[in-house]
């Protein structure tokens, strides 16, 4: 299995933060690939259909923001390509509310069947990862140059919750936005799915979980304390509360036999 992860670039960049890529993956039994919270809808496609709540499938699928946890199933040889949003995407390009599909994805043909299932096909049909790449990359762009939603405020909002994690709702609300803390938060959840303050929370558990992931720490309480967390307590209980593992059972999930 390869497993690339690309960087956006041009105007797909304003709407994209990154692009993973599974490719040739092969299996002898079923392959159960997690789904935990990280603060961006995200567009999947793969080439065999993969099994997500209640025994649904599809080829390309649209996540709202995630928040319990999920797993996508394979059942057959698979390559998968999932293109992760910023928050305000959802209104801004597609036209729905967060609200709508928080831990509730959908099959992507829902929302205009006579236009995505040509894209479907095509997808299906492609030579390569590069060519799918392409057919996707077209399909934003169109998506971002229709685009009628002015998310303005929530970009700046959820860009200032992701780069400084611990700024206070309450002021940025009132001083930057000049909006009351009840417009702001029914504004926000509205768009993006969810409260501010989860979003923080969120965005806080996915940097220490990339981190974890990667392997880039040496002791479990400096990452804690590096991501802002009171102790490492604090961050095994919210790693469990958006995974269901500790931290050392999902290191160990791919030593199990």
């Amino acid at each position: 299995m390869k497993v690339t992860n690309g960087t956006p670039t041009g105007i797909i960049a304003e709407y994209v933060e990154r692009v993973l890529i599974i490719e040739d993956h092969r299996i002898v039994s079923p392959f159960s690939l997690p789904l935990f919270a990280n603060g961006s809808p995200t567009l999947v496609f793969a080439t065999a259909k993969g099994t997500i709540q209640n025994n649904r499938t599809t080829y390309l699928t649209l996540f709202g923001q995630t928040i319990l946890p999920e797993t996508f199933t394979f059942t057959e040889d698979f390559s998968l390509i999932a293109y992760f949003f910023k928050p305000y995407a959802l209104a801004s390009l597609f036209g729905i509310t967060g609200t709508e599909l928080t831990d509730r994805p959908i099959d992507l043909n829902l929302l205009d069947y006579k236009k995505t299932i040509s894209l479907q096909d095509q997808l299906l049909n492609a030579p390569s990862t590069q060519a799918r790449l392409d057919l996707l990359d077209t399909y934003i762009i169109n998506l971002i140059n229709t685009t009628q939603t002015d998310c303005a405020i929530i970009k700046y909002a959820s860009t200032q919750l992701t780069d400084h994690p611990s700024a206070n709702i309450t002021s940025l609300a009132q001083k930057d936005l000049y909006l009351t803390l009840r417009t702001f938060q029914r504004m926000f959840e509205k768009q993006v799915g969810i409260s501010p303050n989860l979003y923080k929370r969120i965005r806080q558990f996915n940097s220490a979980f990339q981190q974890l992931n990667n392997r880039s720490f040496t002791k479990l309480s400096d990452l804690a304390f590096a991501n802002g967390y009171a102790d490492q307590s604090h961050f095994i209980r919210t790693f469990k509360e958006f995974t269901n593992l500790t931290p050392n059972e999902y290191l160990n999930l791919g030593n199990r036999p």
